[in-house]
C-alpha cells in the first residue's frame, strides 16, 4: 500500500510570539534610545538635588565679594550688584549647564551600545587550523574590562562606569516612583488605600528591578566599554589625565544621585 505524506504541518507560532519577534527586529535602535532616555532621566534627577547646595555656593562667593568692595566707599555701592533673583537664576543656570555635560558625557556613549550573537562553538580540529588567523575584533566582555580595570587602573575607567552606575539608579528611582504615585491615586477609589499602597508599592519594587535588569547595567557596560576604548586609544601614560575633566564633572552627581535622588528603601517602608 503507498505510503501518503502525513498531511500535519508545523505547529505556526503564537501572536505574542510573532509580536514579541517583529519588535526584536528594532531592538538595535530602542535599546540605545532606552538607555539614553534612562541616564538623562538620573542625571536630572540628581541635578535637582543640587540647585539648592548651588545657590548656596553662590550666596557665599556674593558675600565674600560684598565684604571685599564694601570696604572701600568707591565700591560701595557694589555691594547689591546681585540680587536674590540674580542669585537664584545663576543657581539654575548652573546647575543646567551642569546637567548637559553630564548627559553629553554619559548618556551620548549609550547611542554606541550594540548587540552581537554569541559565538558559535567551533569543532576542535577547525580550532587549530584556524589559531594562526586573525580574529575579527569584537566588543570586550566584562571579565577582559574588569581585568584592565584592576591592572592599569586610570580615573576615566573607574569613575565613568561607577557616576553611571549611581545615575542609572536614580532613573529607576524615578520610573518606580512615577509608578507607585499613578497605581496608588487611580487604585485608591476602587481597593481602598491598604490595598492601593501595597499594589503601588509591590509594582513600584518590579519596575525598580526590571528597569534596571534590563536597562541598567547595559548602561553601565557601555561607558565602561567607552572609557576602556577612550584609555587604550591613547597609550598607558596619558591614559591617567584623558576625561580627567569629564571625572570631575560627573563624580559630584554620581554622588548626589546616590546619596539623595535614590530612595531605594523608601518604596519598602
Amino acid at each position: 500500500m503507498p505510503s501518503h505524506p502525513s498531511s500535519s504541518s508545523a505547529p505556526s507560532s503564537g501572536f505574542f510570539t510573532d509580536v514579541s519577534r517583529f519588535l526584536g527586529a528594532f531592538r538595535w535602535a530602542f535599546m540605545p534610545l532606552g538607555l539614553l532616555a534612562l541616564v538623562a532621566v538620573g542625571v536630572h534627577a540628581a541635578a535637582d538635588t543640587l540647585d539648592d547646595r548651588l545657590l548656596t555656593v553662590v550666596d557665599r562667593l556674593d558675600s565674600a565679594f560684598d565684604a571685599f568692595v564694601g570696604r572701600y566707599q568707591v565700591t560701595a555701592s557694589l555691594v547689591d550688584l546681585v540680587s536674590l533673583e540674580r542669585r537664584t537664576r545663576l543657581a539654575k543656570a548652573l546647575a543646567l549647564g551642569w546637567e548637559l555635560a553630564a548627559d553629553l558625557l554619559l548618556a551620548l556613549p549609550a547611542l554606541g551600545y550594540r548587540e552581537v550573537a554569541a559565538p558559535k562553538p567551533v569543532e576542535a580540529w577547525r580550532s587549530m587550523l584556524e589559531a594562526s588567523e586573525p580574529k575579527a575584533s569584537g566588543p570586550v566582555s566584562w571579565r577582559v574590562l574588569l581585568r584592565r580595570c584592576l591592572r592599569r587602573p586610570t580615573p576615566m575607567r573607574w569613575v565613568r562606569p561607577l557616576a553611571t552606575a549611581g545615575v542609572v539608579l536614580a532613573g529607576a528611582c524615578t520610573v518606580a516612583r512615577l509608578v507607585q504615585g499613578t497605581v496608588y491615586l487611580s487604585w485608591r477609589p476602587l481597593f481602598g488605600d491598604t490595598a492601593a499602597d501595597l499594589s503601588a508599592r509591590g509594582l513600584a519594587v518590579a519596575a525598580l528591578c526590571g528597569v534596571s535588569v534590563s536597562l541598567g547595567w547595559r548602561a553601565v557596560l557601555r561607558n565602561l566599554q567607552h572609557a576602556d576604548e577612550a584609555c587604550e586609544a591613547v597609550g598607558p601614560r596619558r591614559a591617567w589625565t584623558r576625561g580627567l575633566l569629564g571625572c570631575v564633572l560627573v563624580a559630584p552627581l554620581g554622588v548626589a544621585a546616590v546619596w539623595d535622588a535614590s530612595p531605594v528603601l523608601s518604596f519598602l517602608r
